[in-house]
């Protein structure tokens, strides 16, 4: 008789055992499943989070629940009247407060957004995301402030201030992560409640240890708000060093028409983005402002991506940084994949005072970011779809400075993202990037401008490094007290 197609085949070893994996399993009492709010989704009972939780709350003292030491809270959900850029009050979506520098895309009206004024945050105040990737935490900072921030974040006011730093600490730590995935819901997309967090069994630690996370907490606000007035005052050295920005009274937003001969010449580009009346405008008033033109090669620098390669997932392998995590604060790093070549002579590592160029994405989102590549990740390996611009040996233009001058927001920015090809995902090519031309200034001021970006730089690797610090000291605390 014939055999019935099977969509899935069915694979045997030759001695009868599986060859991939193993499965793990546990049976769970039924008394558990009828608590609360019964949950019969498998992943809320795993050992990593689930049996963390239930190991501290076996104890009879010593810890408290998180909503007894911090007030939780979500606004409303949001249903704003959009205005038209710059002329509203910014709004950052839940992602956006992760940013190294947010930079809202979308501005409300803020007469009828509902609830508005509870909408900003205060400097300090801890937020948790809700929905997506939720569980993930992050301190409010001054970039954030003036800014209607989303309800996809739960607020933590902490009701003691001597705890604010032991509270945050405890988010920040892997096994709390875990006990919160466990609590999560939802097929498709997680979320999280407000209910679930205040119900997360929170450790008691001595004042000296509290102290500690607080000092060390403060600290790390200390060097984010640090970095980000640095990087702001070096953006406006560069402004006043070219004569400020150029007159925006038409730059395309309403429409525009160019000459053919403009599209047919060079690269041929029909995107609209590419023709822009900005680009001209900014080009036009940084040759009569600025002293010259030099090209990012001509400047000394060796501009590439590495090879394409095959991701492939492995739980001893090296830590895989994304192209959406690099311009991020205490980025989500959860991928490892095995080591291999990467298709370049670095291995796909890069180097402490690189220029990293992000050269995929949207025109109106990440595309065309840069950062400089700091000791945090000095051999880190980082995506392809992320450029290297790496000085050589007869580097003509500091590093800073160049990052100044391919990411200030109204001169820079949108020279780079002019670059941009493609339909649905637009990339930038390495041969525009190495051929664009970036204006010089005093190099005294170049010099300043570059201390300025580097300091910022180092502001930043050690607020990263405290940050874990704190994480794994924390989760020190509650694996201890969980055993």
């Amino acid at each position: 008789m014939a055999l019935r197609q099977s969509l899935v085949p069915v694979y045997r070893a030759p001695d009868g055992a599986w060859w991939w994996h193993h499965l793990k399993w546990a049976s769970v009492s039924a008394r558990r499943l009828c608590v609360g709010e019964r949950r019969l989704d498998a992943g809320a009972y795993l050992s990593s989070g689930y049996g963390t939780r239930v190991a501290l709350e076996a104890e009879r003292t010593d810890w408290t629940r998180l909503g007894a030491a911090a007030t939780i809270w979500q606004p409303g959900r949001l249903k704003g009247i959009h205005a038209p850029p710059g002329q509203g009050t910014p709004f950052l979506a839940a992602e956006q407060v992760f940013d190294l520098r947010p930079r809202p895309r979308k501005w409300l009206v803020f007469e009828k957004t509902p609830d508005a004024r509870r909408r900003f945050v205060s400097n300090g105040t801890i937020l948790v995301t809700r929905s997506g990737t939720a569980g993930r935490v992050t301190l409010a900072r001054e970039a954030h402030e003036n800014k209607l921030i989303s309800d996809d974040l739960l607020r933590i006011d902490v009701t003691d201030a001597d705890q604010w730093g032991w509270i945050y600490a405890f988010l920040l730590a892997p096994t709390t992560r875990a006990m919160l995935t466990a609590a999560c819901y939802g097929q498709v997309i997680k979320h999280v409640e407000v209910s679930h967090l205040a119900d997360l069994p929170l450790p008691l630690v001595a004042d000296e240890t509290a102290r500690a996370c607080r000092d060390k907490a403060a600290r790390v606000l200390e060097l984010r708000n640090a970095c980000h007035r640095l990087t702001l005052t070096a953006e406006s050295r560069f402004a006043k060093a070219v004569g400020g920005a150029p007159d925006p009274r038409d730059w395309g937003e309403e429409g525009f028409s160019i000459r053919v001969s403009r599209v047919v010449k060079g690269r041929r580009r029909l995107d609209a983005w590419n023709h822009v009346p900005a680009i001209a405008a900014i080009t036009a008033h940084l040759a009569r402002r600025g002293k010259k033109f030099t090209s990012v090669a001509d400047a000394g620098y060796q501009v590439w991506v590495p090879g394409r390669y095959k991701r492939v997932a492995a739980d001893d392998g090296v830590v895989y940084w994304s192209s959406a995590d690099l311009p991020q604060v205490a980025p989500n790093l959860t991928k490892r994949i095995a080591d291999c070549d990467f298709g370049d002579s670095y291995r796909g590592r890069v180097q402490q005072g690189w220029v990293l160029l992000l050269r995929s994405g949207g025109v109106r989102g990440s595309l065309g970011r840069s950062l400089l590549a700091t000791k945090t990740l000095h051999e880190q390996l980082v995506s392809d779809h992320v450029m290297r611009l790496a000085p050589g040996q007869s580097v003509d233009m500091p590093g800073g400075y160049l990052l100044t001058a391919l990411s200030h927001p109204t001169l820079g920015l949108p020279l780079v993202k002019a670059l941009a090809c493609g339909s649905t995902v637009q990339e930038i090519a390495v041969e525009d990037v190495a051929a664009l031309p970036v204006v010089r200034v005093d190099p005294a001021e170049e010099r300043a401008i570059a201390a300025l970006v580097e300091q910022a730089a180092e502001c930043r690797a050690e607020a990263d490094a405290l940050e874990r610090e704190l994480a794994d000291d924390a989760d020190r605390i509650i694996t201890a007290r969980a055993t």
